[in-house]
């Protein structure tokens, strides 16, 4: 177990001890603030050195290193005076005006709460967290992957259509659409930020100087309107070395769907929107009577087919019932094969997103700009001996390496196969369509089933006349 590993354990389990902490999200919660605060005050060591001038936005006596990084400084009940006294109060207070660090910080706290109760364990945190060194390479890159594990914790996710995506259904996803340096990318329900990392990932060996870097720095960006999930976001960025990480607390649905316009499309979204959560009321009506509904997930679809460029790309997680609804959802995907090719759907098999939800979903990958002519599916098949998945055996990227080897060559076979836009026509758009390759390969002759039925049936009836004289001879 490496030593950030253990430092996080350590964390926590300090945290179980204080009352005022109930449950993983408070836990998380708690926990992601103090590390920005730490992960901050390392990225200030960096940028007075790298940035012209820079001026810290936090107040002297507020800076993590004048009342956190002295292991024997504050603690007790003076230290949690100062916290909802003094910290809190001037950080949710900052004028945004001052500088670009200054908005991120005040975005980061304006719906941040202090939940531990205890100055003594929470003195115990902080010295725990102070044995973190964020502007070491190593030591971030590891955080990066216990970072994951947190955000598996957050038991309480689902409730409201929120299903963190698998790190492999996300690398798929970014693989595939794979993003070009210059290239805007979106993700307009960014949770935690596993989308956009995942795109900074793929980009890296583009960069090749400073330039390159703040051209990556200004490309990605997300939204998020919970603020834990906007908190991991952000603080997800900093440590992929975003310095002004571009993640703002807002709900784009609630902006009407005719002010959107040309200045705001992008090359690329990449988004795994909430299904199965219902939107406020009112929400809908921002949007044209066409598409009119309180399904999130729709709202969502119909908005980044709008926000495309021409020849803008997109990767979107969407359950079935996307795919197979009828009255509005026809409507949708009317629209979606009318203005973009839906050149492919993964269709992923039970289990992707356990523990969250057990509901099936599809990948659906998409370029706006021309109508589509065909679609082709490809069906996932779960690994050698595995009939699902779960949390200790989760879906791993390993497993699309069959799906990319087919991608740009094309063919059908056992799980892959095409349908026309005629045919989906005349299915009313419902694009619920299983693979046609395993119902030949597993249905068998119509006799066949008949006799098996017949041979079934007799036994039944066996079964139940010996049922019979059995309680016939006990009643004697």
């Amino acid at each position: 177990m490496s030593n950030i590993t253990t430092n996080i354990k350590g964390i926590r389990d300090i945290m179980r001890k204080d009352t005022g902490v109930d449950g993983d999200a408070q836990r998380i919660s708690q926990m992601v603030w103090m590390l920005f605060m730490k992960i901050f005050s390392d990225k200030e060591e960096e940028w007075e050195i790298t940035i012209d001038d820079y001026e810290s936005p936090i107040p002297e006596h507020l800076k993590w290193q004048n009342w956190a990084a002295d292991d024997e400084g504050k603690t007790g009940d003076e230290l949690m005076e100062f916290i909802e006294t003094e910290l809190f109060p001037v950080l949710k207070d900052l004028d945004i005006t001052i500088s670009p660090q200054a908005k991120i910080i005040r975005s980061v706290f304006d719906d941040t709460y202090n939940f531990m109760k205890n100055g003594t364990l929470f003195r115990q945190v902080i010295n725990v967290i102070n044995e973190i060194d964020f502007n070491n390479s190593t030591e971030s890159h590891l955080f990066n992957d216990i970072y994951e594990t947190i955000l598996k914790d957050l038991q309480s996710a689902g409730s409201s259509g929120e299903y963190y995506t698998p790190r492999a259904v996300t690398q798929f996803m970014v693989d595939m659409i794979n993003p070009q340096l210059g290239e805007s990318i979106l993700d307009p329900a960014c949770g935690t930020g596993g989308f956009l990392t995942c795109s900074i990932d793929a980009m890296r060996s583009q960069v090749k100087d400073h330039k390159d870097r703040a051209v990556l720095q200004q490309s990605i960006r997300g939204i998020e309107k919970k603020p834990l999930p906007h908190l991991l976001c952000t603080t997800n960025l900093m440590l992929h070395g975003f310095d002004l990480p571009a993640v703002r607390r807002d709900n784009l649905l609630s902006k009407p769907y005719a002010d959107w316009g040309a200045k705001d499309k992008l090359d690329i979204i990449l988004s795994n929107p909430p299904f199965g959560g219902v939107e406020e009321d009112g929400t809908e009506t921002n949007f044209p009577k066409k598409f009119r509904t309180k399904e999130t997930a729709d709202l969502f679809l119909a908005l980044i087919i709008k926000l495309l460029k021409n020849n803008g790309r997109c990767a979107i997680v969407l359950p079935d019932g996307t795919l197979f609804g009828e009255g509005m959802k026809t409507r949708l995907k009317e629209e979606l094969l009318d203005k973009c090719n839906l050149h492919t759907i993964v269709r992923l098999p039970n289990g992707v997103f356990n523990p969250y939800t057990s509901i099936k979903t599809n990948l659906l990958f998409f370029e706006k700009g021309t109508p589509t002519k065909e679609v082709w599916y490809y069906e996932h098949q779960y690994p050698k001996g595995a009939k699902s998945y779960n949390k200790s055996k989760p879906i791993n990227i390993k497993e699309f390496d069959v799906e990319k080897k087919w991608w740009n060559k094309r063919v059908e076979n056992e799980y892959a196969w095409k349908v026309s836009i005629e045919d989906i026509k005349k299915r009313n758009y419902n694009l619920d369509i299983k693979n046609p390759h395993q119902e030949v390969d597993t249905l068998e002759k119509p006799e066949v089933i008949l006799e098996k039925f017949r041979t079934t049936e007799t036994k039944i009836s066996n079964i139940q006349d010996e049922i019979i004289n059995v309680l016939t001879e006990a009643l004697k």
